[in-house]
């Protein structure tokens, strides 16, 4: 099966809502084993909405469109499929008996401009909103139409009713391929994108299983996924590629993910490492960004941030190493790591110094202590000053991952 999104409404053109949704249904989509072609924005014009849709419904199966739900004069996704459907929206009275029962049940009267969100057309079922006031629609093309048998969703814009809505009622109503997909993401780190398909090699070119990889911020993913008749037979075509990429990139990887799963990040497997010792954080010019990695964290002890030299060296730092090295060396990095050991009375101690401005502008130092062993980097990246902080806690991260693990880093 094919499938295409439309996410809708002005705001995500302008870049006023970042489109989470889009993201989210692609997830849940190959999860599913639907090959999703396409992904579109358009804004709220009812003609060139209309018109999306046509064109999505020439080439897809499935069109799922996000936003537009709403009561207003803007939010046109009802009329758009009405529209390319040929049906006349009425108002169901069964719908609108649920959407002024929702507003009484708040103690509120519903304004006449809500039983637009009680439209359905004939070939639309209601898909509940149990979150909001917007239900979603599903709509299979009938027969005679150009696009009969086709299925077109509408969800609603909030990501909270979105996902659920997705999840517990259009998802037990979609005529789903009865195909499997299996997917393992493995999260690298200290290596980037190119360095990984050269070590991949061939295995980047194959069709099924497929290997792909990914450039993130904390480093490089790689999928690897494969499709067949059933997850048995998915997951066992996968597993000899799997076990080959885990191999080349053994080095590397700090976690692997499954579609369902909850999030990994990169501090969480530093936290791991750590077995039961607690960690300490000095850091300057990075502005927190490391020891917000670390939230939620039981393995962080203590960390302190500041950029005034007087505090820092409080923290460790010696008027020698400021003065003759640098605030931004690999010097003081070891310095102010051993201060964030000994001032928290933690086991590990973690440092990053970061220049966001000035003629050393992306200069970072990164230092780890634990126990007798010392590791330090110092990295260079162009880039503005927020940039900066996230690649500085970045090569903290990754300084300290690969440490842990006995390893030299990189």
């Amino acid at each position: 099966m094919n499938a295409e999104i439309l996410s809708v409404g002005t705001e995500l053109l302008l870049g006023e809502i970042v489109d989470t949704n889009a993201a989210f249904v692609a997830r849940e989509l190959a999860a599913r084993g639907v090959t999703l072609q396409r992904k579109a924005t358009v804004g709220d014009n009812l003609e060139r909405l209309a018109h999306m849709l046509r064109e999505a419904l020439s080439r897809a199966d499935l069109v799922i469109l996000g936003g537009g739900l709403g009561p207003t004069d803007d939010d046109l996704t009802r009329e758009s499929i009405a529209l390319v459907v040929g049906e006349t929206p009425r108002e169901d009275p069964e719908l609108l008996s649920w959407l002024e029962g929702l507003y009484q049940s708040r103690g509120r009267h519903m304004p006449q401009i809500n039983r637009k969100q009680a439209w359905l057309i004939p070939s639309a079922t209601a898909l509940p909103n149990p979150l909001g006031t917007a239900p979603g629609w599903l709509v299979r093309l009938p027969e005679g139409h150009e696009f009969a048998g086709k299925q077109v969703a509408a969800l609603p814009g909030p990501p909270r009713e979105m996902q659920r809505m997705f999840r517990e009622e259009l998802l037990p109503r979609l005529d789903l391929p009865a195909w499997a997909f299996y997917a393992v993401t493995l999260h690298t780190a200290g290596i980037g994108e190119s360095n990984v398909a050269e070590l991949l090699g061939e295995l980047t070119r194959v069709a099924n299983p497929s290997v792909a990889t990914y450039a993130r911020r904390s480093g490089t993913d790689v999928r690897v996924a494969a499709s067949a008749a059933s997850p048995a037979e998915a997951e066992a075509l996968a597993q000899p590629v799997l076990a080959r990429v885990r191999s080349l990139l053994e080095r590397f990887v700090w976690a692997e993910e499954r579609p369902g799963d909850a999030p990994a990040s990169l501090a969480g497997s530093v936290a791991k490492l750590l077995s039961g010792r607690r960690l300490g954080i000095v850091e300057t010019g990075s502005g927190g960004t490391l020891a917000l990695q670390f939230a939620g964290e039981d393995a962080l002890k203590g960390a302190a941030i500041s950029d005034d030299h007087a505090t820092l060296l409080t923290l460790g730092l010696t008027p020698v190493t400021l003065g003759d090295q640098g605030l931004c060396s690999e010097a003081a990095a070891l310095e102010l790591a051993r201060g964030a050991r000994d001032q928290f009375g933690a086991e590990v101690g973690l440092s990053v110094s970061a220049c966001t401005s000035g003629e050393q502008q992306g200069q970072v130092a990164v230092a780890l202590v634990s126990g007798g062993a010392e590791h330090s980097a110092l990295v260079n990246w162009p880039g503005d000053a927020g940039q900066v902080r996230e690649r500085a806690a970045s090569a903290a991260l990754n300084l300290a991952f690969r440490a842990l693990k006995g390893e030299a880093p990189a």
